[in-house]
């Protein structure tokens, strides 16, 4: 367990009005003492209590900034060891100095993430926190920040923590049936087959989880498909609000393809405009279509573009039918000159796809499209439904499961309770490592490496 005292900037760079330095440690106190000085006759510093004063380089003998600072006493604080914040003036010269001066008198500068790495060795957070903390800092929008805090609450740790009380209740009856044979010990297969089928479904849902969170914290990827000229770039313009694509009147401007992030209320979404699919003119204009395609295919949703201003074409309709189990929105472009594409076709053939009639150059219900673009495809989340972010926890939760059955199917085809036991053991050791009780150096540098420093 560390017990040296860590110090870094904990605010941005840059410059604002605030800025924030946090030492952490067994002599956090005494260190900031040495470059803070207080403008009241303060002798002892209360915890939780802000005091103002100076910040002052001691060997020059003069002060360089004012502030307040902050003292939380182990272990009634962040990483349940002595803290103090510094809260100055957002000057990166001045967070800098008070480091520097920090660092002279006895601290050590921290190391990405070892704030929250603390908080997690002493206990005060699991991993599954740990990573929520991270997620929290760097949301990309406020659905993403609002489950990565429930996650830092420890909702989404309790619900894993119920499973694996749940295993271990049931392992101990097993295993007291088997070391105790004489004692007749009731266990019933039936309800411990019932107990690893609730357990499987609540580790199924969890599982579920990580495409929504994928979702939240990357954003959807839509795909904005059409044969040529028919206004791709004009929408993806248009719902960006800035001239990202290059657009002319004249056909396959777009020979490759642009990705932009976009975001509508509190969901995010990554557009990408790319080349008319259809006959190719060229080679260049050939390896656009193949990209395109290959886009459209892996896209989880499409943006199906339709020239409202010419009739449905053999081409529109050989589109659709090779896109139409994709999850699409159908938008007729180009109402401004006119709509003389047959929208009550599609209608028929697609009721259950939205289908929007638009003018991407006049900006004409483009409002309307992004509200449509939300309804249709922003991650959907039920009140007891959990988010997963991480290809780690998801793995991690997939191994929980392929355990419990192989446990499940070991007893159903009549092999003896030990091995039934032993994947049911195997299942809480990967639990153990999604919330770090099983610790691991790897996971610990994997995890707390991607945060930022001063966190």
């Amino acid at each position: 367990m560390p017990d040296d005292t860590i110090i870094a900037v904990s605010t941005p760079p840059g410059s604002g009005g605030i800025g924030i330095v946090r030492l952490s440690g067994r002599d956090a106190l005494a260190i900031a003492r040495k470059f803070f000085r207080p403008r009241s006759n303060v002798r002892t510093f209360a915890p939780r209590t802000a005091v103002f004063g100076t910040l002052r380089d001691p060997d020059r003998g003069e002060s360089f900034d004012e502030g307040f600072l902050t003292y939380f006493k182990a272990p009634h604080s962040y990483t349940r060891e002595d803290i103090v914040e510094i809260s100055c003036h957002g000057s990166q010269a001045v967070l800098e100095e008070a480091v520097r001066l920090g660092v002279k008198h006895g601290a050590r500068l921290a190391h990405p993430g070892e704030f929250t790495r603390r908080a997690y060795l002493r206990g005060r957070i699991d991993i599954l926190q740990a990573e929520a903390v991270n997620d929290l800092v760097r949301a990309a929008s406020f659905e993403q920040a609002r489950w990565a805090f429930r996650t830092v609450e420890g909702r989404l740790s309790r619900k894993i923590g119920g499973l694996r009380d749940e295993a271990v209740r049931l392992i101990s009856e097993m295993e007291a049936a088997i070391e105790f044979p004489d004692e007749n010990l009731p266990v019933s297969t039936r309800r411990i087959l019932a107990s690893m089928k609730r357990m499987a479904g609540s580790l199924e849902t969890l599982i579920a989880g990580y495409e929504t969170g994928r979702a939240l914290a990357h954003g959807l990827t839509l795909a904005i498909l059409g044969k040529t000229n028919v206004g791709k770039s004009t929408l993806f313009n248009a719902l960006l609000d800035e001239p990202r694509a290059i657009v002319t009147p004249f056909p396959g401007t777009t020979r490759d393809y642009l990705r932009e992030k976009v975001k509508i209320k509190d969901a995010v979404f990554n557009l990408v405009d790319m080349a008319g699919l259809g006959v190719p003119s060229s080679a260049v204009e050939k390896e656009g279509m193949k990209r395109g395609r290959r886009i459209a295919s892996q896209a989880e949703g499409i943006l199906f573009v339709f020239d409202g201003s010419r009739p449905e074409s053999a081409l529109d309709m050989a589109l659709l039918k090779k896109y139409e189990n994709k999850n699409n929105l159908f938008i007729i472009n180009k109402i401004d000159a006119g709509c003389r594409f047959r929208t009550g076709l599609l209608k028929s053939r697609y009721p259950n796809v939205p289908v929007l009639e638009v003018s991407a150059l006049r900006g004409t219900k483009i409002g309307e499209l992004k509200q449509m673009i939300y309804r249709r495809f922003a991650p959907k989340i039920g009140p007891g439904d959990e988010v997963i972010y991480h290809l780690r926890d998801k793995l991690l939760l997939e191994g929980a499961l392929f355990h419990l059955d192989e446990g499940r199917k070991a007893l159903e085809a009549g092999y003896p309770e030990e091995f039934c036991a032993e994947e049911i053991r195997n299942m809480i050791e990967e639990i153990g490592r999604l919330t770090g009780e099983v610790k691991a150096d790897d996971v610990m540098e994997s995890v707390f490496g991607r945060f930022c420093v001063g966190k």
